[in-house]
């Protein structure tokens, strides 16, 4: 191998998983800043200057991230030296190919289109090289999974007329498969590439220039001086920081990592457990992503299926992700008075003051970015100006300028982050094609309406369960894309409303980040933390359990704001308070540690509240005050009870 190339074996999390990396030094590090940096300019300059045709920016996308994917990502995680000398160099060779699948198409997409179903041995060829380019890459970014389950789609395709009955389909050909594979936007180069080669991949850069300019430390300090005085101060802090760092990040991994690196030794610090300041930390991270106004990649995936202006988007998923941060809120708040925590010392904190006149700035790219997808920019536009915006701001102040080696690493942390949800989005195409040629949606769709029996909670619950299998081994955007396809019909066949299905589908794509037995970002967490995966899996699963309830209520009451003003009022007060006595119920405490009767009382009251009926509403909020009642008035130690279990009147 070159001399200039140092390789070493690192364990980092990618999209929550544990790969190998290869870090550089002398010219092949050269080669792969210039890469990287030479994407994030093609990215900004078809963004905001002049966009080119799908197939076109679609195909230079994606060949400049599988080259760095190939160039980073090793072939196998361990091995001798001789070893890793020939994955090198057999890398080299994927890179060499890569080159010529993608120099093909732009090279020739024109006779291409000419001789439109006549196609060539040359076309099959290079149709096969890059679905393998695709797999390979995805099974070394985001593991086997999912390039396992494009394969067996594939497989699907060509021997479906030998399947049984239920699931055969019409004879296609191994050339028919390739070349909707690689020679149209409905395989590789299809929608899902074209999101995360366009809107996903600006956002992410928009992240990247955040970070380096010190905004993402504004939010966090921001938080901190905000909550840190509070009951459980440090996890408040986290709760508010990661959505703060979510709504610009989109990912709960990059959440986990950037503001858990703070959070969770302050956390330990004051008493909490290190699974618990985990758990903490990786739910709140998971809301990330359903926080405007940039929620993770399958938001912008979402607007391009149902043909949804993407403002809309984030105007109606605002107030369940507010939600969804109140329960993570109250939990937090309960588990911080059950044990006594109190908050940090004023000395210990930054100043509200001091913060704010020192990062004041780093709010004027979000509210361009608002401002900009309000007056209808196309979110690709929207994120090339906010990209620009922040780089404009930041000159403001000396500490915040950015000098060319700060531009320079900018613009590759962008691409090096922009890989995995490109690269799993490009594999996710091939299953998108395959269930479009084989007509497996529908099947998949009828199948789950079937086992419902029509009744929208068990499908929702069906797709929940899927969710959580799925996300064992994909990332939540490819998980998002491969339920949404399959089961997405079966709501809508039940009468809820597209733009609902599809947020539903979005909501339980997340959970693979909390849920045991495989929680991605509770297992960072934990790694941060120093503390037991699954004890911080477990734990984080209890604290998210908005992110189970929220899409129920989406599915039966107006939540997305798609009602009449007062029954949005109504729903959007009751599922509240619904949360809090949810979650207080959960956790056996309130004021005080509940007992039995209080307990039951609390359960009763949640589920009243989630239900439709304004009458049960009501006697869910009774029933809510009267806890709070007894529980203000009655109590005089934490276990002592009320109606005669083991009352005693209150000191004089």
């Amino acid at each position: 191998m070159n001399e200039g190339v140092k390789e070493q074996q690192l364990q980092e999390q990618t999209e929550g998983l544990k790969v190998n990396k290869r870090t550089f030094v002398g010219g092949m590090k050269v080669i792969v800043t210039i890469v990287a940096v030479a994407l994030s300019l093609f990215q900004l300059y078809t963004a905001g200057i002049r966009p080119l045709s799908a197939i076109y920016q679609r195909s230079i996308h994606i060949t400049l991230i599988l080259i760095l994917t190939f160039l980073i990502f090793p072939m196998f995680k361990r091995g001798s030296k001789t070893e890793r000398d020939i994955y090198f160099w057999i890398d080299v060779l994927f890179v060499l190919l890569t080159l010529g699948a993608g120099l093909y198409i732009f090279l020739n997409y024109g006779s291409i289109m000419e001789r439109q179903g006549d196609w060539t041995r040359t076309d099959l060829f290079w149709g096969c090289v890059a679905t393998i380019l695709v797999l390979e890459a995805c099974r070394r970014t985001i593991g086997p999974v999912l390039s396992i389950i494009g394969i067996l789609f594939i497989l699907y395709a060509y021997f479906g007329p030998y399947m049984p009955e239920a699931l055969a389909h019409r004879p296609y050909s191994l050339e028919r498969i390739v070349t909707l594979l690689y020679l149209t936007t409905e395989g590789i180069f299809g929608l899902p590439l074209g999101v995360a080669a366009t809107f996903v991949f600006i956002f992410v850069l928009f992240g990247s220039f955040m970070e380096k300019t010190g905004g993402g430390n504004f939010f966090i300090d921001l938080a901190y001086s905000l909550t840190g005085r509070m009951t459980g101060g440090p996890a408040k802090t986290a709760v508010l920081a990661s959505g703060f760092m979510g709504s610009v990040s989109g990912s709960a991994i990059a959440n986990v990592v950037t503001t858990g690196t703070f959070t969770i030794p302050m956390m330990k610090k004051i008493g909490y457990k290190s699974h618990i300041a985990g758990a903490v930390e990786a739910a709140a991270s998971t809301g990330g992503q359903l926080m405007p106004p940039i929620m993770g990649a399958g938001a912008f995936l979402m607007a391009e299926f149902t043909n949804t202006p993407y403002i809309h988007i984030i105007k109606i998923a605002l107030i369940p992700a507010i939600l969804y941060y109140l329960t993570v809120l109250f939990f937090v708040h309960f588990e911080a008075k059950k044990m006594g925590f109190s908050g940090l010392d004023k000395s210990q904190l930054p100043k509200l003051g001091e913060t704010v006149k020192k990062g004041l700035h780093f709010l004027v790219p979000l509210a361009v970015l608002i401002y900009v997808l309000v007056n209808n920019y196309s979110p690709m536009m929207a994120g090339f100006i906010a990209v620009v915006s922040v780089f404009v701001i930041a000159m403001i102040r000396r500490a915040t300028r950015m000098n060319l080696k700060d531009i320079i690493d900018a613009l590759e942390l962008g691409a090096k982050n922009a890989v995995t949800v490109s690269v799993a989005c490009a594999a996710a195409g091939i299953v998108v094609g395959m269930v479009s040629l084989t007509g497996m949606g529908l099947k998949f769709s009828s199948f789950v309406v079937s086992l419902s029996h029509g009744i929208p909670l068990l499908a929702i619950l069906l797709i929940g369960l899927a969710s959580l299998v799925l996300g064992m081994g994909l990332p939540v955007t490819a998980s998002y894309i491969v339920l949404v396809i399959l089961a997405g019909p079966a709501l809508t066949n039940m009468g809820i409303a597209l733009v609902t299905a599809h947020m539903i589908v979005f909501w339980y794509s997340q959970d693979a980040n909390v849920t045991p037995p495989v929680s991605l970002a509770s297992f960072a967490a934990a790694g941060v933390a120093g503390a037991n995966p699954m004890r911080c899996a477990f734990a984080s699963w209890k604290i998210a359990k908005g992110l189970y309830i929220i899409p129920i209520i989406m599915a039966y009451q107006p939540l997305l704001l798609n009602g009449p003003f007062w029954e949005v009022v109504r729903t959007i007060v009751f599922a509240a308070f619904g949360l809090i006595a949810f979650t207080a119920f959960m956790e056996a405490y309130l004021f005080h540690r509940t007992n039995l009767i209080e307990w039951f009382l609390l359960g009763a009251a949640s589920l009243l509240m989630f239900l439709t009926d304004l009458k049960t509403d009501i006697a869910g909020g009774v029933l809510f005050v009267l806890v709070i009642i007894t529980q203000k008035s009655l109590w005089k130690e934490e276990w002592q009870g009320f109606w005669g279990m083991r009352f005693r009147k209150k000191p004089e």
